[in-house]
């Protein structure tokens, strides 16, 4: 289930470094539900480390089920991503996932230079090794480098795409910015901007366009609300938390 809440956060990508939205210490918490059925909570903090000696963000993600949902489909994963300060290239990225009786537990390697993923399977105890071409980001890392961009660079109508290297494939996005609304959230009403990803329909999503998006109007660009119509229901994630935003929101 999280693996797809954590890929929605990615797909709104830009593809141009201006600024830097968030900051040490930031954390959001995301309720996810069905209808009126709490099905679980999504959570993302950030602190700040060194890899080899270079200055990197260190973003943690975790994702599980609750109550009557948890009952019947145990969902327990982990995210983490590190990434350069200043050039927002991912370094390293785990994934440890348990989701029912699927379970995952990765850690994948980024050599820019050589343009190489290594992909070190834990519980399969292999090591394999993917290129790359295109300019990567790993799921969680991509969330982030949207967040270096203007939300004044959002322009309804007009189209953004990124490359996620994801499952030892790179999957192209493309997003779609529908215009600009003022939506209700726990905290009050805001100004959010309403996005559309295009994703692979089949396996997880109904059609192409089955994705929406609303993030703050705001230089913090953060998820306000993502709406997913799934091959089975409707899932919803709405802003629960939010403590250390480097910008001031404005609810009202």
């Amino acid at each position: 289930m999280s693996k797809y809440i954590f890929l929605l956060f990615s797909i709104f990508i830009g593809n141009l470094v201006l600024g830097q939205g968030f900051q040490d210490k930031e954390f959001l918490k995301y309720r996810v539900h069905y209808g009126f059925l709490n099905a679980g909570f999504a959570s993302l903090k950030v602190s700040e480390t060194t890899v080899n000696g270079e200055p990197h963000f260190h973003v943690k993600g975790e994702g599980s089920s609750t109550g009557a949902v948890r009952a019947f489909f145990k969902v327990d994963d982990f995210y983490e991503t590190k990434f350069h300060k200043y050039t927002y290239k991912p370094t390293e990225f785990k994934r440890k996932i348990r989701e029912g009786g699927h379970r995952k537990n990765r850690v994948l390697t980024f050599d820019h230079k050589s343009k190489v993923v290594t992909i070190n399977d834990l519980l399969g105890k292999s090591v394999t090794y993917e290129r790359f071409d295109p300019p990567i980001q790993d799921m969680l890392s991509a969330y982030y480098y949207l967040r270096t961009k203007s939300n004044n660079d959002y322009k309804t109508g007009e189209y953004q795409s990124v490359n996620i290297f994801m499952d030892g494939e790179v999957f192209p996005f493309k997003l779609k910015v529908e215009g600009r609304e003022r939506i209700k959230t726990k905290f009050g009403y805001i100004n959010a901007i309403k996005l559309t990803p295009f994703v692979q329909s089949g396996r997880v999503f109904k059609a192409k366009e089955s994705v929406t998006m609303w993030v703050s109007d705001d230089a913090n660009l953060i998820p306000l609300k993502i709406k997913a119509e799934l091959a089975v229901g409707s899932l919803e994630m709405d802003l629960h938390e939010y403590k250390n935003l480097k910008h001031s929101i404005d609810f009202r």
